[in-house]
């Protein structure tokens, strides 16, 4: 079959792109700037990061998209801020707030307590506003819709998770700082709603941050505005170095594998920057 040509008659580099996705776009949106950047809609993601979560998103262009499915499969880490005293109808910043109560009462240790007992393996209810599937439709949409939405749980993994800082805003108040690492399919959401529900306080997410999927990490991201200056591949650089051998990217040692750090070789059909969204 004859490569698909970019708008410029070149044919489109095959790639994958970490980016440090900021506040405000959805992951979708990303895609849409890579499909502009790279003249080719053969564009995914893997993993998907809610509009008020930034960090690592791995977007595929050409045939690494068809490796997205094994990235989104490997585990996560996050840093979290989690707000006791209020619960939300999306359980983070987003939702309109639906309940609270004060925490003045709460100390430190019980709090410490009660995010420990969602370390190891356990069922869990993914939050209400996911892109979980009822039916054949999203959740999102039948809770937008006014329906009533009860998920089924759902066993997740989460072998780490650190209390890093407690603080109060208001004095009804408390925000909890966390990191956690997690399997594919793990709300990060739900463990700031069910602590909460725990604690007898409610609680949301107020911030989200993906420092890492599976091989990838912060130090391997780029932001969109870099990425919109990218003018070409390095071929192969991390071949047996961010992924480790033995994975599913040795028997595609043909790709074209970008690095945004330091992009080499002649210009390509992402040569033309694109003006920065938002």
């Amino acid at each position: 079959m004859a490569n698909t040509r970019s708008d410029s008659g070149a044919a489109p580099c095959s790639g994958l792109v970490v980016v440090d996705k900021p506040a405000g776009l959805t992951s979708h949106d990303v895609v849409g700037r890579m499909r502009r950047i790279a003249h080719t809609r053969r564009v995914g993601h893997a993993g998907t990061l809610d509009p008020m979560a930034t960090g690592v998103l791995l977007v595929g262009v050409e045939r690494v998209t068809k490796l997205l499915g094994y990235l989104a499969a490997g585990d996560k880490s996050y840093e979290a801020t989690v707000r006791l005293g209020q619960s939300t109808v999306t359980d983070d910043a987003e939702g309109e707030v639906t309940a609270a109560a004060t925490t003045a009462g709460l100390e430190e240790e019980p709090v410490r307590d009660a995010f420990r007992r969602y370390t190891g393996d356990f069922a869990q209810v993914p939050s209400a506003v996911s892109a979980v599937k009822v039916d054949g439709r999203r959740s999102y949409d039948r809770v937008r819709a006014g329906e009533a939405v009860a998920l089924a749980a759902r066993q997740v993994s989460v072998p780490e998770l650190e209390v890093r800082a407690l603080r109060r805003p208001k004095p009804d108040l408390l925000d909890v700082d966390i990191a956690l690492t997690c399997s594919s399919g793990t709300y990060v959401r739900a463990i700031a709603r069910d602590v909460g529900a725990d604690l007898g306080v409610g609680g949301h997410l107020t911030a989200l941050r993906r420092t890492r999927v599976g091989a990838f990490d912060l130090t391997d991201a780029a932001t969109l505005g870099k990425v919109d200056k990218l003018r070409g591949f390095k071929e192969n650089v991390i071949m047996g170095h961010l992924i480790p051998a033995g994975t599913g990217f040795q028997a595609h040692r043909g790709l074209n594998i970008v690095q945004l750090g330091e992009p080499v070789g002649a210009p390509v059909s992402l040569e033309e920057p694109q003006p920065a969204l938002g």
